[in-house]
């Protein structure tokens, strides 16, 4: 796996996968930044919550469960000194579909946070990393 990130000026980065696909990255003014892209400690968040959404659609849909819809709320805590690390990362799971188990959704969170999910698994050696859930089931038609 490879990227890049390249300057663009100020506190603006172009950031590139090796998959081909970009992304900007600023700061805030205050930083030097004209607050134009997402900040890099934002990128962590989000790549936390995206590897462990991966990992519940694909359990619940190898499981055959009627999913539409899934979202991760994603809340951290940074530590108040320079590096400014996360000391607390919380992801809360809203699961939608029909006929949904609440044991099925609470088993797929804890195989993403205990087996599957990389980026979470790298973090929680060094940062505490809790997770929980609801499920909404729609009504039949």
């Amino acid at each position: 796996m490879e990227a890049t990130v390249k300057w663009v000026d100020g506190r603006m980065f172009v950031g590139e996968t090796g998959s081909g696909h970009a992304v900007i990255m600023d700061g805030p003014p205050d930083h030097g930044g004209r607050n134009m892209g997402i900040r890099p400690m934002e990128m962590i968040l989000l790549g936390v919550g995206g590897c462990s959404s991966f990992d519940v659609i694909e359990i619940l849909q190898k499981g055959r469960h009627n999913i539409s819809d899934c979202k991760v709320e994603i809340s951290a805590e940074r530590v108040d000194a320079i590096p400014s690390v996360f000391s607390k990362i919380h992801l809360h799971f809203v699961v939608i579909g029909q006929d949904l188990k609440s044991t099925v959704v609470a088993r797929a969170v804890k195989l993403s946070a205990e087996k599957y999910c990389s980026a979470s698994i790298m973090l929680s050696k060094s940062v505490e990393i809790t997770h929980d859930f609801e499920v909404k089931n729609l009504a039949h038609k």
